[in-house]
């Protein structure tokens, strides 16, 4: 009987991490090819701002960070660099700079999502034309799926 709950409990343990390690590797394994470094500069060449994703914001940890130039202009918010993978990121334009799960949500209301992050390295997400960029003043990448701070980027 001893074997037996030791059986169960081992599986059970290796179901969950195997359940966890599959939600992280699916994103990877599913993601669009992103752009090169020279199609995401190309892109910066129009942007009227810059900022950048720093690994050392308050809410980002060793599995949500993001680091690299953010470029924004009227038609495209282009990063050159890399976010961590993960499921369901959004792309939201903020009033305010934040970098805290509770800052998020606080100001999420007055946040815009300009669309979904589907690439971990350099992406060109094009800003809807409903949308006025010189009206926010930070880019934020939040996981929809699990309520998570990625990474922020002040650009004006």
């Amino acid at each position: 009987m001893k074997k037996l709950a030791t059986l169960t409990v081992t599986h059970l343990v290796a179901l969950v991490i195997g359940f966890a390690a599959g939600i992280y590797a699916l994103p990877i394994l599913t993601a669009p090819k992103g752009p090169s470094i020279q199609e995401a500069k190309a892109q910066a060449q129009d942007a009227t701002y810059k900022g950048a994703f720093k690994r050392n914001l308050t809410d980002s940890d060793a599995l949500h960070w993001g680091e690299g130039e953010v470029f924004v202009s009227q038609k495209n918010i282009t990063l050159a660099g890399e976010v961590s993978p993960g499921p369901a990121y959004k792309l939201y334009l903020s009033p305010e700079f934040v970098e805290t799960e509770a800052d998020f949500m606080r100001l999420k209301p007055q946040m815009t999502v300009v669309g979904d992050v589907k690439t971990f390295k350099n992406f060109i997400i094009p800003v809807p034309g409903s949308v006025d960029v010189s009206k926010y003043k930070a880019v934020i990448i939040w996981c929809e799926s699990f309520s998570q701070f990625i990474t922020a980027a002040a650009y004006q």
